[in-house]
């Protein structure tokens, strides 16, 4: 595998990490059709978990088939595909080799009103399956987020030892937070900022809207006169939070919204420089012709070509 200079500056940035977790790394940046580039879309799975199988599967059938994902994400050509543990066993001989995984290793369900994630999977599930990451959900502002913190600090140290990388879902909720608040600007800029503090080498949040939630950073916020006018604008700060760009960032995707609507958003992701997309629902609920040519599509917009 012949890296990039592009991926190469990036790998530069962790410089603590051994050869194999920059080699993991590697893997996942140098894959599919922007591999090399130093952009990333991801297919993550984990919604059954978090909203039941018919919730998430139900609008698109053949998406009940954990192989379904897994040769979707190949024939689209992603960088790599994210799931819990059993959908990445049940197809993990079939696709062996075949695309970079990530083990999600927490999760949480929609029976439960906690704001908080049981461990489901461990570093040595990961390793046995061949994976290349684990992935790990905290919720900055929950009761329990002191409790993540402190899982994926003991996960992520254990991962790095034999050479995973660590990829971070920072969704703020719980807590002190309203709806308008898990998304703000200020409190989105503040999780991927605690993901970075954590060590994560790929950083997962939601694109921020132009709400500034908490008083004492909107006074600093207005005093600095810091842009957050344009979706391009606040991934920018987003990026400048996530060690002034040093790290890799990914946003989600969210809830299947319209393409028009998901392509502008995506325009606004890479005019801001994110790294890239992880799209679940917006993939996996669309047939599979219409996913295929949408996620060509989003690959053309960070390539520039739309």
């Amino acid at each position: 595998m012949k890296i990039t200079r592009t991926v190469k500056k990036i790998l530069d940035n962790y410089e603590s990490d051994n050869p194999g977790t920059k080699g993991n790394l590697a893997r996942m940046l140098m894959h599919g059709k922007l591999g090399g580039s130093g952009k990333m879309v991801i297919l993550p799975v984990d919604q059954g978990f978090e909203h039941g199988p018919a919730r998430s599967f139900a609008p698109n059938p053949d998406a009940y088939d954990p192989h379904y994902h897994y040769q979707l994400a190949i024939d689209a050509g992603l960088n790599a595909y994210a799931a819990p543990l059993g959908p990445l066993e049940a197809g993990a001989g079939t696709f062996a080799g075949a695309i970079p995984t990530i083990l999600k290793v927490n999760s949480a369900n929609s029976l439960s009103t906690n704001k908080d994630q049981a461990v489901t999977a461990s570093v040595r599930d990961a390793l046995r399956i061949g994976c290349s990451a684990i992935g790990f959900t905290i919720y900055p502002g929950s009761e329990d987020q002191y409790a993540m913190f402190e899982e994926i600090r003991e996960m992520a140290s254990e991962a790095k030892s034999y050479g995973l990388a660590v990829v971070i879902w920072s969704y703020p909720r719980g807590g002190k937070l309203d709806k308008a608040g898990e998304t703000a600007m200020d409190v989105c800029a503040y999780a991927a900022h605690m993901a970075a503090l954590l060590g994560a080498h790929i950083i997962k949040v939601k694109p921020p809207t132009d709400v500034l939630w908490q008083p004492e950073a909107k006074a600093v916020y207005e005093k600095q006169k810091i842009d957050i006018s344009t979706l391009a604008k606040r991934i920018a700060h987003v990026m400048q939070s996530s060690f002034n760009g040093r790290r890799i960032v990914v946003f989600s995707g969210g809830e299947a919204k319209d393409l028009d609507g998901l392509y502008n958003e995506i325009r606004g992701l890479r005019d801001g420089g994110a790294n890239g997309s992880i799209i679940g629902r917006n993939t996996f609920q669309r047939p599979r012709d219409e996913a295929l040519d949408m996620l060509d599509k989003i690959i053309a917009i960070y390539q520039g070509k739309m």
